[in-house]
């Protein structure tokens, strides 16, 4: 072997042990620290509570991995109109008390989720006492009394709120919710103008998915646009970011951002999931309460993630997160759907029963390659 051949064998050896050097060192920092830490300088990352990680002994180490990874966290559920207060009748605060308690603890940037939707409200609400559609006046007044309580039991503790959640479909029009054929448009208005009234210093957001379609992208902006105007008290927008292994692309992602900040507002990345799972449908939705049927060709990785998709997936958080970073003056947090993959919701959505892979933690809680991807981009 040459002396040039044997040369090149030892700087690549070399080059090689420092990289792995590396990437343990890259490792053991996070284990200190966690990703919050390494993206401090740019905006928060956050993560979704469920409601059974708040109240149940066994999920006291997915807490800690919470509270050491993150510094914003999301309620999963216990915040939403059905589950806080059942029947229209009793509130029920337990859930909701732990969550804020949890994240006042750990110092962490508190988002309320959500005040308005058309999903997950018992139907008394838009009932009056004799069964029928109730009025816009008493709809009016039902949705003062939930805003004031909710916003007002948790003021000052509470950094942003999801005032309004998934108003708009996906062809740029208004949902025909109960809330929208009942008070018209102005619902929204009314939401904003309320929840401000009860916390003038809290953060308000409109939240939505699918924001990265031009369609939908350009009515959002439009409103947000026109309800400045009225003067609203609309300080950001949420884009889910419920997406795909192969799109939306970065590229449309990036004009909503620049769109929602010359619109005055801060973009919020509420609920980022990757889907890795075939697709079932032409276009991609969170309504939840679209349902599938399961087939087995529809669940291909029950044994794990094969490698070549790993790396895809890797690929894509990577990619987004990049136009993230080049944008981070007009984002305020980027928050996952989930910590784990065991405890993602697309593992029953559309599809009740798939495996899916669609966080930054494996069904262990170890962190997987798309998250050292993520750290290598702030080394």
């Amino acid at each position: 072997m040459s002396i040039s051949r044997r040369l090149f064998l030892r700087n690549a050896a070399l080059s090689a042990a420092l990289l792995s050097i590396k990437g343990q060192a890259i490792a053991k920092a996070a284990e200190r620290t966690g990703i919050k830490d390494f993206y401090k300088d740019d905006f928060r990352i956050g993560t979704a509570v469920a409601t059974a990680t708040l109240t149940m002994k066994e999920k006291k180490p997915l807490l800690a991995l919470i509270a050491r990874e993150f510094n914003a966290i999301t309620p999963e559920n216990c915040m939403k109109w059905e589950p806080l207060k059942p029947q229209d009748k009793d509130w029920h605060w337990e859930a909701a008390d732990k969550f804020v308690e949890f994240g006042e603890k750990h110092k962490m940037y508190i988002v309320g989720h959500n005040l308005v939707w058309h999903s997950q409200v018992p139907k008394e609400v838009f009932l009056n006492e004799s069964g029928g559609t109730i009025s816009k006046e008493a709809l009016t007044a039902k949705m003062q009394d939930h805003i004031a309580t909710l916003a007002g039991r948790y003021k000052g503790r509470i950094q942003a709120w999801d005032v309004v959640n998934e108003a708009v479909e996906d062809d740029g029009s208004w949902r025909k919710s109960p809330w929208y054929n009942i008070m018209g448009e102005d619902f929204i208005a009314k939401a904003f103008t309320m929840a401000h009234e009860v916390d003038p210093k809290a953060h308000l957001i409109y939240n939505d998915y699918n924001t990265e379609s031009p369609i939908k992208r350009n009515f959002i902006v439009g409103m947000i646009k026109n309800f400045k105007k009225q003067g609203v008290p609309i300080h950001g927008v949420g884009m889910q970011e419920h997406l795909a292994i192969d799109g939306p692309s970065v590229d449309e992602i990036e004009k909503t951002l620049i769109a929602l900040a010359d619109a005055g507002v801060r973009a919020h990345i509420t609920e980022l999931d990757i889907d890795v799972l075939p697709s079932v449908w032409n276009l991609p939705t969170a309504e939840v309460s679209t349902r599938f049927e399961y087939k087995p060709e529809r669940d291909p990785y029950i044994q794990g993630l094969p490698k070549d998709m790993e790396e895809k997936l890797a690929k894509r958080y990577e990619d987004i997160f990049k136009i993230y970073l080049k944008h981070r003056d007009k984002i305020e947090r980027v928050t996952l759907w989930g910590t784990a993959d065991n405890e993602t919701w697309l593992n029953d959505f559309p599809i009740k029963g798939r495996t899916n892979y669609p966080l930054l933690f494996d069904r262990n809680q170890k962190p997987k390659p798309a998250y050292f991807r993520l750290l290598d981009l702030k080394k």
